[in-house]
Parts: C-alpha cells; structure tokens; sequence
C-alpha cells in the first residue's frame, strides 16, 4: 500500500537529501542511464546495527526509486541473507559469515560492498573476565544463528569447542538478556540496541566489544548484498541502491541525531535515546577505509576452522561479489 507523503515527510527527505549531497546529482543520472526498474525491496529486521538501511528510502526516492518498499523477516526462520537468496527482498545488509553462508548453501547472492564495522558485544557476569571465562557456562543469545555463529568463530580463536564448552541459552520466554539482568546466566551477546540498553541498566561488564577489540574491528560487520538476479539484471538500478545506502551510511556518521528522529518517526524504533546512542557509537564511516573482500575472507576461513562451511574465500569472491559499482561510488563520494 503506498505511503501518504505529508509535507513533514517531504521536508525531512530534503533534509536527507541535502545532508547527503544527493541535492544536483542529476549529472551523474544521466551518465548512468535510465532505470530499468523504480521497484526495490529492502529487508526489515529488528536490530539498529541497520540504521542505514531504514533510514535510506528517502535517499532511494531521490534516486529516482518509486516504489519502495520493507520486508519484514521478523518471524522468518532463515537470516535476511537467504531471504535475499530466495527472491523475498532484494536488498540487505547482514552480518558477513551470515552471508558467507548463505553463498556456501548455493544462495544466489551478490556482495556489494562493507557498510559498518562491528556491533557485537559480550557482556559477563563479576566472575567472567575473558572468552577462556565462558567454559562451562550459560551464554546467552537471542538472534540464534547470528550471535551465536559470532561467538562461536571468537571461542574457537581461544581454543573453546563452541559445542560442547558452551551452554546456549536460547528461548525467548523469558529472554535471554532478562535471564543475564536477574543473574541467571553467566554471560550474554548482545547487538544494538541490547548493550546500550544493558550500559543503561548498569548491568555486567563488557568482556569484548567487536567494534573496539582486534582482530574483529578491522573487518566489516554488516555487508550489502543484493539478490545476483536483481544484479545481473538491473545494473543501474543496482548502482543507484548501494549510492543511497553509502550516502545513508555517511548520514548516521555525521548527524546521528537526525538518523535516530528518523528511525523513531518510521517506527524502526520505540526509544530516541537508545537509537541515539547506538547509532553514536558504531562505526558507519569505515565503508570507504576497509576492504570488503578482506572481511570476506577473514570469516570465510574462520568458518571453516569451525566446521560452519565448506567454500574456499577465493571462489566465493570470484563468484559472488561485484566490487565495480563501490569502486566507482568511492570515486564519486569522495569524502
């Protein structure tokens, strides 16, 4: 169903677009040529590590998008990547072995580009001081096949067996972060909004945090990727998606408060000050510093060590990634 424009929205579009320099881009519109299709569709899920992505549909419409629109994945039971894979959305970003392993089970899946670096964090009861700490003990995940695949990579770096070192507490009622906050359970994995909610709390300590602590922080946490189809197929469609979402990206580097209005204002999030804080504190300028096929390979091989996949990271970058458009936009955006 289309969404009624009102002049609240279209002032606050402006804003965006002025704010991303999207204002007299028209050149290079007509240097790309016409759109071949004004239809995307992006993925709609419940963590704030996103904010470029919901943030982006005004960037989109002014990139001459018509119809855009958010698929809510919420209750699926695959990640945002495989609904990619299985033509649900177009569009995503998620967590990079998320979309290592969607390729590694045949998805067709294209990789983009890197947008953000880590949004992970591990919190720990008084006892718990380092990942060695969590043999034996309850950790705590809500998103199971996201944290839990993190943490799993993280224990097995330290000489952890993630299976059978680990106790995963993983249903929802009650959740895994209450079981953390009554002291239940010794430890906890949180993504944003979940730690700046714990800091808030004065709940546990931090034991690791992937946007700070090496080797994690030098690698991308949440990719772009689209559906190789949609790719193949509309190349200046695909183009004019990943300019919105690095333009969206820049955004939350520099006016968060303006990202977190906006995320409050399209019911991406209940709370401003929660929103604020998370998206203050992640790091969404590293998408023209980082190297995606890096990140790639990094969790590609940490996968493997792990037993999670069977891909090599050469073919799965020869295959799956279409690094043309970044290097142009990169070029073009220059900061």
């Amino acid at each position: 169903m289309a969404r009624t424009q009102t002049r609240r929205d279209f002032l606050m579009a402006l804003s965006l677009a002025g704010a991303s320099g999207l204002v007299g881009g028209s050149r290079a519109f007509a240097a790309e040529g016409t759109l071949e299709t004004r239809s995307v569709r992006l993925t709609r899920f419940g963590g704030l590590c996103l904010s470029p992505q919901y943030v982006a549909e005004d960037l989109l419409r002014a990139e001459g998008f018509t119809d855009v629109s958010y698929v809510d994945i919420n209750k699926r039971r695959s990640s945002l990547t495989t609904a990619i894979a299985e033509g649900d959305a177009d569009f995503t970003l998620d967590f990079a072995p998320h979309v290592i392993q969607t390729i590694d089970a045949g998805g067709r899946v294209t990789v983009l580009s890197g947008v953000h670096a880590g949004c992970f964090e591990l919190f720990g009861q008084n006892e718990i001081h380092r990942i060695s700490d969590l043999k034996g003990k309850s950790v705590g995940v809500n998103l199971l096949g996201l944290q839990d695949t993190f943490l799993t990579a993280i224990a097995a770096n330290v000489g952890l067996d993630p299976v059978t070192d680990i106790h995963w507490i993983t249903e929802p009622s009650p959740s895994p972060l209450e079981l953390f906050a009554e002291g239940r359970i010794e430890a906890f994995l949180g993504t944003a909004p979940e730690p700046q909610e714990l800091r808030a709390r004065k709940i546990g300590h931090v034991i690791f945090n992937s946007n700070i602590d090496r080797p994690w922080s030098q690698y991308f946490c949440c990719m772009l990727c689209g559906n190789a189809d949609y790719v193949r197929r509309f190349p200046v469609a695909t183009k004019r998606v990943l300019r919105a979402m690095l333009k969206a990206a820049d955004l939350c580097a520099s006016d968060p408060a303006l990202v977190a209005r906006r995320l409050i204002d399209r019911g991406f999030s209940k709370n401003y000050d929660r929103a604020l804080q998370t998206v203050t504190e992640l790091s969404y300028d590293k998408w023209r510093e980082y190297d995606p096929a890096d990140t790639l390979r990094f969790y590609t091989l940490r996968l493997r060590e792990t037993g999670l996949i069977k891909s090599d990271p050469n073919k799965i970058i020869a295959e799956n990634t279409d690094w043309r458009f970044l290097n142009e936009l990169k070029h073009e955006l220059k900061a």
